[in-house]
């Protein structure tokens, strides 16, 4: 805002010791005071007396500022309300320019890379994986659009005793099916073998507890290896470590059909990796880095010959058996250094539940011990569970909600939704694809309008409403001004005649604010690697909007004052730019009509 710039010049002449790298901010003005902005001067008091001789020096030089209408001084704040062409040409009236003050300068883009999403191969991607998958995908949006280098990173568990699990259960139950013959998804139809295992696992073990009474206090993973499909799976895993032709080939056969239902899914949310990395082909990294960790007495030897870690208040941990065998942590040291190594990021973030809180701190904390400097610039995007109201998911029960039947479902409530406003007046492909967007980004939108961290309740039907703090709601704004511009079209109306100077109304200069912090809420969303921030900014703006068109008509004003509908309709255009792009940041989709 020019008025900013020229009161800073002005306290830096008036006041030799005011910093010469000082930049000046404004707060929108507090709800129930006069103005547009407040200029908080405790922030500046130090450098002109103190803050209430700064807020009378600030009060004394806006007054006669061209831009200024009014200004207040109310304690140590200072409340300015500026003419409707001063507000209005730096937001609405230049909607281009406003939206690439959203990308940060040169000087502060970095390389990011992201890793999210993470499945296995034994089953299909469920709800928990739509919130790691949106979380993800929106973040690295977000990114982007303020100017950072993003790549996305995909690390897919391909082998291990679970994938066993479904290969066995297909050798012993499914007859030669394949996705084609059964019409199903290939990743629906390993994860239904899955479950067949684990419910052959849970008879097994019944009548092993019943022959042992003895084993009662024992849980069923203790047992594992006491069962016969246990002992088959685990033969299954060896046998696939030593490279057994058999095996291998069913390996690969199934897992061609989950990661091509796992390409359909993607492709449905819209996700694209820039590269995959498969746990078959990294599992076995991390041993050397380890190995030679130990040499240089970062690590210890354990009495029993395990190769540990004291990370002190987080513990001790475990990063070779005595056998000498890998764990988990192990591989993650390896594959983060094979990372770097391919991508040189200024900085990596993993997007991974909170149940792994603990593992990333360890993982950190031992790359540090390991001495790489890069190691302070890595980030866990932790994330709370997400439940339905039935309650919590389980992937062993097959009692999972499946992403693609939960995308399925939401667009269905959607159609169900947008017939309700229309009837019939609409046709079968209109309504199959406007409901894909309105659907998907309801799903979405939900989602992401919690902070990562919280556990949340994901109710398909609440979400889809019209009304209230919604997708939905968001995505109508942009419609409604899409059918407004359509109207004002046939009217005759022409928003390049706008005249900014007429724009004074109270939910008119309101708006004009809110559109100018759009790009300050873009980066600070960025910058604390929160999506939540710019779903509420969203929100805020669109019921801003439903005030300003309950109260300012822009077509019905056309032949009694066209200039006046012609400013009203560019203002209501830029919202429609801002509330698009910040869909669109967060991978969220505007259907032309609602």
């Amino acid at each position: 805002m020019k008025f900013l710039t020229d009161l800073e010049q002005f306290l830096r002449q008036a006041h030799a010791n005011y910093p010469a790298d000082s930049v000046l901010s404004a707060d929108p003005c507090p709800a129930g005071q006069k103005g547009d902005f407040t200029v908080n001067c405790f922030k500046i008091g130090r450098f002109c007396g103190n803050p209430m001789a700064a807020a009378a020096s600030v009060t004394e030089f806006l007054a006669k500022h061209p831009d200024v209408e009014s200004v207040e001084a109310v304690k140590a704040f200072v409340n300015i309300t500026l003419k409707p062409e001063a507000l209005h040409a730096e937001s609405s009236a230049d909607i281009e320019a406003l939206l690439e003050k959203g990308k940060l300068p040169e000087a502060e883009r970095k390389k990011i890379l992201i890793e999210f999403s993470a499945p296995n191969t034994n089953k299909p991607q469920h709800l928990g994986h739509v919130r790691n998958n949106t979380l993800g995908m929106s973040l690295a949006s977000l990114l982007k659009r303020v100017g950072h280098n993003v790549i996305q990173i995909n690390l897919v568990n391909d082998r291990g005793i679970h994938i066993c699990k479904s290969m066995l259960a297909y050798k012993k139950f499914g007859a030669g099916v394949t996705p084609e013959t059964a019409g199903i998804k290939g990743d629906h139809l390993v994860g239904d073998f899955y479950v067949k295992f684990n419910q052959a696992l849970s008879d097994e073990l019944k009548t092993l507890r019943a022959a042992h009474p003895e084993w009662a206090d024992k849980d069923n993973d203790e047992l594992f290896l006491e069962t016969e499909l246990g002992k088959e799976a685990q033969q299954m895993l060896c046998d696939w470590e030593a490279g057994e032709p058999e095996v291998r080939k069913l390996w690969q056969e199934m897992n061609s059909w989950v990661f091509d239902g796992f390409a359909a899914t993607y492709k449905r949310m819209g996700i694209d990796f820039d590269h995959t990395y498969l746990e078959s082909q990294t599992y076995l990294l991390g041993k050397d880095i380890v190995n030679t960790g130990l040499e240089k007495q970062v690590f210890t030897k354990r009495e029993d010959g395990a190769t540990i870690c004291d990370l002190g208040k987080l513990g001790t941990k475990v990063l070779l058996r005595k056998d000498g065998t890998s764990v988990y942590i192990t591989q993650d040291i390896g594959t983060t250094l094979l990372k770097h190594d391919d991508y040189d990021p200024d900085t990596m973030i993993w997007v991974v539940g909170d149940e792994q809180n603990l593992h990333f701190q360890m993982l950190f904390a031992i790359l540090k011990k390991l001495g790489y400097d890069w190691a302070d610039r890595l980030y866990h995007l932790s994330y709370g569970m997400v439940n339905l109201p039935s309650g919590r998911m389980k992937s062993r029960e097959g009692t999972v909600v499946d992403a693609d039947d939960l995308f399925d479902e939401m667009a269905a409530l959607a159609a169900a939704a947008c017939k309700e406003r229309y009837g019939e007046d609409i046709s079968a492909e209109e309504l199959a694809s406007r409901s894909e967007i309105i659907g998907l980004g309801a799903l979405k939108f939900m989602l992401l309008k919690f902070n990562a961290k919280t556990t949340i309740t994901f109710d398909p039907a609440a979400s889809l409403k019209f009304e209230g703090d919604t997708g939905p709601y968001v995505q109508y704004v942009a419609a409604r001004i899409n059918s407004i511009s359509r109207k004002a079209a046939e009217s005759g109306i022409d928003a390049s005649q706008a005249n900014w100077s007429r724009l004074g109304h109270e939910f008119e200069k309101e708006l004009a604010v809110k559109l100018y912090f759009y790009p300050a809420q873009l980066k600070l969303c960025a910058e604390r690697r929160d999506c939540s921030g710019l779903v509420e900014y969203l929100l805020d703006l669109c019921k801003s909007f439903n005030r300003f068109y309950r109260e300012c008509p822009v077509v019905s004003i056309a032949s009694a004052d066209a200039e006046l509908a012609a400013s009203r309709l560019a203002l209501a255009q830029a919202v429609r730019r801002v509330v698009a792009d910040g869909l669109a940041t967060l991978t969220i989709g505007v259907p032309e009509a609602m």
